[in-house]
């Protein structure tokens, strides 16, 4: 099953690969059958454990193997094809992550797999997701969100392997990554429309200190402060809370819909009696009320360049843009 010779130019793991491979190929070896085992393959060729260690790991990094504490490695995959596995960590799947995970996808062509898993905001569950996967990838692609000291998680995965997606933390600027500047997109954006919002009485920023973006909330606070506005920092917003002569600035389509239920409700008219702006567009704020004012980022670019570098191999930091779409609701 295993052949290895001298002198043919090809590396002695490489020749380990190849003969799993084409034993999988042939059907000799199938899904679920062991293969021989380290020590086993480094006494019969003569070869260094670390060579044949080398072997197994490309081939479990890549999902074609998998070890069993105590009793050895196992075919857990029979698509020879794939040549890289990623692992993706995002903090939830909602419309316009969806766009980024499937732009993502589409660049990276089919040689290589992505296992994508979600945190949920919980410190538990990201750093069990990441304890449980240490040196089963080639890549690491980890969404941060909110995840208090999330870079003590992180160290324990391969650094040159590891992109940052989204929020980049102080403490996680050593990495690579593809990253929103929400402070900036907030303030700037908000100063594009500065005349727009003097009409109303005070701006109030729904703002979830779990969740979101402390640069969204450390924008806002600027933007205000310098143009002197009124303004409030609500975590939810309710139906008793909607008042008119109020500009709300929403992160969330849960927080957009109740606002937009509770006018009709009290029959107040949108970019008179109260104003709405998003973030994130979505077809649907195209589309209801005569439209919804959004700041947001273009997704299935962040998605595009994340491939690009994986493929690549780069190691940068890119600031994906934001940008303002005007729209009915202020």
């Amino acid at each position: 099953m295993i052949e290895v010779k001298k002198n043919i130019g090809i590396p002695k793991y490489k020749q380990i690969i190849q003969s799993i491979e084409l034993a999988i190929a042939s059907g000799v070896l199938k899904k679920g059958n062991q293969i021989p085992s380290i020590n086993s393959i480094r006494d019969d060729y003569n070869l260094s454990r670390d060579t044949v260690l080398m072997a197994f790991n490309e081939l479990k990094n890549r999902g074609i193997i998998q070890s069993v504490v105590g009793k050895g490695y196992y075919v857990s995959s029979e698509a020879i094809q794939v040549k890289q596995k990623i692992f993706l960590l995002f903090d939830e799947l909602n419309a316009f992550k969806e766009d980024l995970y499937n732009s993502f996808l589409e660049h990276l062509g089919d040689q290589i797999k992505v296992d994508i898993y979600f945190h949920h905001f919980n410190a538990s569950l990201f750093n069990k997701l990441i304890q449980d996967h240490v040196g089963d990838y080639n890549h690491y692609v980890i969404m941060p969100a909110n995840i208090n000291n999330a870079s003590l998680a992180i160290k324990a995965l391969p650094q040159d392997k590891v992109y940052i997606l989204d929020q980049l933390h102080d403490d996680l600027k050593q990495y690579p990554a593809i990253y929103q500047n929400f402070e900036k997109a907030i303030y700037d954006n908000l100063s594009q429309v500065i005349q727009e919002i003097g009409k109303y009485q005070t701006l109030v920023l729904v703002f979830s200190e779990a969740k979101q973006p402390q640069g969204i909330k450390a924008g806002f606070l600027k933007f205000c402060q310098k143009n002197s506005l009124s303004f409030k920092v609500i975590d939810r917003v309710t139906d008793q809370a909607l008042e008119k002569g109020r500009l709300y600035i929403t992160l969330e389509d849960k927080s957009l819909l109740i606002i937009l239920k509770s006018m009709k409700a009290r029959s107040y008219t949108l970019s008179k009696d109260i104003g709405v702006i998003s973030f994130n567009d979505t077809l649907l704020k195209e589309i209801v009320e005569g439209g919804i004012t959004t700041i947001s980022t273009d997704f299935k670019k962040m998605g595009q360049e994340l491939a690009i570098m994986i493929l690549n191999k780069q190691k940068l930091k890119i600031e994906n843009p934001n940008h303002l779409i005007i729209r009915n609701s202020i």
